[in-house]
């Protein structure tokens, strides 16, 4: 049963994009990932934060970024600044520290609304999964390559799969919802 299968990976795809979108989205708390879109005009070409340097979360409220190589540190702190997060960093000629402030009750109902977004995007493509899986299984019984009984077992299970994924979504969801709102 490829077309069930490819189903799965597309799903399973679907849901590890949208967990990496989620990481993005600020809680209260630091985490590496909250840099991960942050791009550094270094050595003539825009590169990520991560191929530049290493960041590292030593405590809750601060993230710390070493460079691999100094003579680009100032390239590194302009990127964060202008990278529009609303974060200050702080650099010491040997490594950037970036406190993380507390987010206001304003800011975190606008990252609760961008969760719902991706959430939305995630769940549409899992949908898609299921439509072009849907799609061939049909074909291939109205071609004969698959029996009736079949088909509709084959269509049943790629439902059941779909609500698995989307009941993942809202798991995750909810989760990362409590983690913004946790003040």
């Amino acid at each position: 049963m490829p077309t069930v299968k490819q189903a799965k990976s597309h799903m399973e795809e679907a849901l590890a994009a949208m967990r990496r979108e989620f990481a993005t989205v600020r809680t209260g708390k630091a985490t590496p990932a909250l840099l991960d879109t942050v791009r550094v005009d270094a050595y003539g070409a825009k590169l990520p934060l991560n191929q530049v340097a290493t960041v590292a979360a030593p405590e809750a409220g601060l993230l710390v970024v070493q460079p691999f190589d100094k003579s680009i540190i100032g390239d590194i702190e302009r990127a964060i600044r202008v990278a529009d997060l609303g974060l200050n960093p702080a650099n010491d000629g040997n490594i950037i520290r970036i406190p993380i402030p507390p987010l206001n009750e304003e800011r975190r109902k606008e990252y609760v609304k961008l969760l719902h977004k991706m959430a939305e995007e995630g769940r549409v493509s899992i949908r898609h999964g299921r439509r072009i899986a849907n799609d061939e299984i049909k074909h291939h019984i109205k071609d004969h390559e698959l029996s009736e009984d079949d088909g509709r077992r084959q269509l049943e299970e790629v439902q059941k799969m779909t609500d698995e994924y989307i009941a993942k979504v809202d798991d995750l969801l909810k989760h990362k919802e409590q983690e913004v709102m946790a003040v």
